[in-house]
């Protein structure tokens, strides 16, 4: 195996465009063109002097009686140059990109000058009749083994030469130069330099045809993270190659960790996104549609000297973890799953990335540039909910300012919030309904208490980061940094529209777990449902509401049967699982003492609805009547005082009034509203004042 060696300072970018204080790639590799042109003249003139064909022009086509005879009475010997006859044909003094990348990739001048013959034809179109008369064969136009190393002057009968062009060897295993046609002799194998490391010696840097779309150059992330893990692990990057698999808690972050690293190490990278099919009923998780290039990626690597991010890992990584830890490549995987002994012969350095801090304002800042120092709205306050690595932040901010732009307006609050969203792109609709909220505290009609309540759980969901991380305030090891809320009261008391508003509040998405796609028949489905909805909201910022929850969360019972054995373990299973959850979950309930008491436990707040009182319940019908047209004398406070009727309920009486005056083309009026109220109560199965019986 080759030995890594930098040739460009820390913090410089090897092979970017060339100043114009050095050589151009393309002329420099010209000149040592014209080195080894020297050389096959040589050869040429050697070859014919002793040859009684040389002069025939159907040479290399037929053979001929002289020819043969020749052949017959020459003794065996070395048909090359002579030995000690070549010498390095570059100036070491005015490296060109030949030369940095043979001192790049440990190679020696042997191998430099082997890389050179197979490189010629492909630059200079003389080399090919040239190379045509030494294979004696006109269809022969490339350098083939044993004519390398008859220009290099090296005897082709020595294992040391013949190992030079070895699959084994280091310009094959680098994918320098490709020996083909292994079915002929070795002497007669052509010899092909890869398109792509042409390119590169002429000084193009477009990655390789089969690397597109699926790498791109990873950015240093804006503002410090961690500075003593950044530190630690640039330390040992910096100190030479080293292959580093980062277990990420959230999706994402492992990628942002692995670029500040790398930043602080003075490497640029590659990140590389593996081609992972998304798991489905014929592809399980991890699985691979084609072919990965690693080849590919490694020889880009290589050529401009710059480090491999992989993220995000697939869950059987083996293979590609294999195939890219390599000595002379510094390569970081990252994801969300433990790394498994098995996956490679020789371990990498296994770290445990740190948690990325929700808001990270000084990052959002320095993303959003100009437009933040300006800005009319606290930043701070408004990024707080997101848990964004420095990449989907970049990303959030751009979109922001675009959305600003389109709007004409400066950038605003509901701009950032609105981008950030978009960026924590969430597979919960799969088993939940998505809300985008569309109210706020101005929308709720509740006593101070539960009110007060609610914009405690928007604070500890702001804050959990700073509380439970920082002061360390996590009730222990494996504990998440979830907010949990539990909702309690008579259907129609505002439970739903809260979480909404407290969503809003926080500039998240809701999602209603849809119970019906979680609750399974067979034994252990269930559990695999809700695994699945958690997993994918600890990697979502949203808020995650689990309507009528009692029907999940119920008590544990006393075990009679199988069925309530299995009841029990599902319940145990959510018991365990919510200590380790990190997102944001409400649970609603219309009977608070069916709930488990070992849940109310790891509940952050039990946040009580009461049924409005009269006075709760005028407003609540002036609320409904905000944007309604009312006829003159239009009076809700005789529905207030004598229809006992939740928000909800209300609501909908507002509703039916509605449709009652919009048919007649009317405003609506005080019958509209007290028929809008019976209906309620009917529908209810509850006796209508002043009807006298059911």
């Amino acid at each position: 195996m080759t030995t890594y060696a930098s040739t460009h300072p820390a913090g410089s970018t090897p092979d970017r465009p060339v100043p114009r204080s050095e050589p151009d790639p393309a002329t420099a590799l010209l000149a040592r063109l014209a080195r080894l042109r020297e050389r096959v003249a040589r050869l040429v003139e050697l070859r014919g002097a002793d040859d009684p064909t040389a002069a025939d022009p159907l040479r290399g086509l037929y053979l001929s009686e002289e020819a043969v005879r020749h052949v017959l009475g020459s003794s065996p010997r070395h048909h090359g140059l002579d030995e000690g006859a070549w010498s390095p044909s570059h100036d070491a003094s005015a490296p060109d990109r030949a030369a940095r990348l043979a001192v790049r990739l440990g190679l020696g001048e042997l191998e430099t000058e082997l890389l050179l013959i197979a490189l010629a034809p492909d630059l200079d179109r003389d080399f090919e009749p040239l190379y045509a008369y030494l294979n004696d064969d006109v269809s022969r136009r490339r350098a083939t083994t044993g004519l390398a190393l008859d220009l290099c002057g090296i005897p082709a009968h020595r294992p040391e030469s013949r190992a030079l062009l070895q699959p084994t060897a280091s310009l094959s295993a680098l994918g320098l130069v490709e020996v083909e046609e292994p079915e002929r002799p070795f002497l007669s194998r052509s010899l092909r330099v890869p398109d792509r490391i042409v390119a590169h010696l002429l000084g193009d840097d477009t990655p390789d045809a089969a690397l597109s779309g699926r790498v791109r150059p990873l950015a240093a992330p804006h503002g410090p993270y961690d500075e003593e893990f950044t530190r630690r692990l640039a330390d040992r990057l910096a100190a030479g190659p080293l292959t580093v698999h980062l277990r990420e808690h959230r999706e994402g972050d492992g990628l942002t960790w692995a670029a500040a690293a790398l930043a602080a190490a003075g490497l640029d990278a590659l990140h590389y996104t593996p081609a992972v099919a998304a798991p489905g009923p014929d592809t399980g998780p991890g699985s691979v549609p084609g072919p990965e290039p690693f080849a590919a990626l490694l020889r880009e690597a290589r050529l401009r000297g710059l480090a491999l991010v992989v993220s995000p890992l697939p869950a059987a990584a083996g293979p590609l973890i294999r195939a890219l830890a390599v000595d002379d490549v510094p390569v970081l995987f990252t994801g969300t799953g433990p790394y498994d002994p098995q996956w490679c012969d020789r371990d990498p350095l296994v770290l445990d990335a740190p948690r990325l801090p929700a808001g990270a304002a000084d990052v959002w800042a320095a993303a959003l540039g100009d437009a933040a120092t300006g800005a009319a709205f606290d930043l701070a306050a408004t990024v707080a909910p997101y848990r964004l690595g420095a990449d989907r932040v970049t990303r959030a901010a751009r979109a922001a300012l675009d959305l600003a732009a389109f709007d004409g307006t400066p950038l605003t609050g509901t701009h950032v919030r609105l981008a950030a969203r978009r960026q924590s792109a969430s597979g919960l609709e799969r088993h939940a309904r998505r809300i985008r909220p569309d109210v706020g505290w101005e929308d709720l009609v509740l006593p101070e208490r539960p009110r007060a309540q609610l914009g405690e759980l928007a604070l500890r969901a702001r804050h959990r980061d700073r509380v439970l991380g920082d002061w360390r305030l996590s009730a222990g090891g494996g504990r998440g940094r979830g907010v949990l809320g539990l909702f309690a009261g008579e259907s129609g008391t505002g439970k739903t529209l809260s979480a909404e508003v407290v969503a809003a509040e926080l500039g998240l998405d809701l999602y209603v777990v849809q119970l019906s796609s979680v609750v399974d028949k067979y034994v252990g489905e269930t559990e695999k449902n809700l695994e699945r909805i958690f997993t994918e909201a600890d990697r979502t910022d949203a808020v995650l509401l689990f309507d009528e929850a009692d029907s999940v969360f119920g008590k544990r019972s006393e075990v009679k049967d199988a069925h309530d054995r299995y009841a029990n373990m599902e319940s145990a299973y959510l018991l365990q699982r919510l200590e380790s959850f990190d997102g944001i979950a409400v649970l609603t309930t219309n009977l608070r003492a069916n709930i488990d008491e070992a849940f109310t436990r790891r509940l952050d707040l039990v946040i009580d609805f009461p049924f409005p009182d009269a006075e709760q319940r005028l407003a609540l019908w002036r609320h409904a009547l905000g944007r309604v047209p009312c006829a003159d004398g239009t009076d809700a406070g005789v529905c207030a005082r004598d229809f006992e009727l939740a928000g909800g309920s209300i609501r909908s009486a507002v509703v039916t009034a509605a449709y009652a005056a919009a048919g007649r083309g009317e405003p609506v009026t005080t019958a509209d509203l007290l028929e809008g109220a019976r209906r309620e109560y009917r529908k209810a199965g509850r006796l209508v004042p002043g009807e006298g019986g059911w």
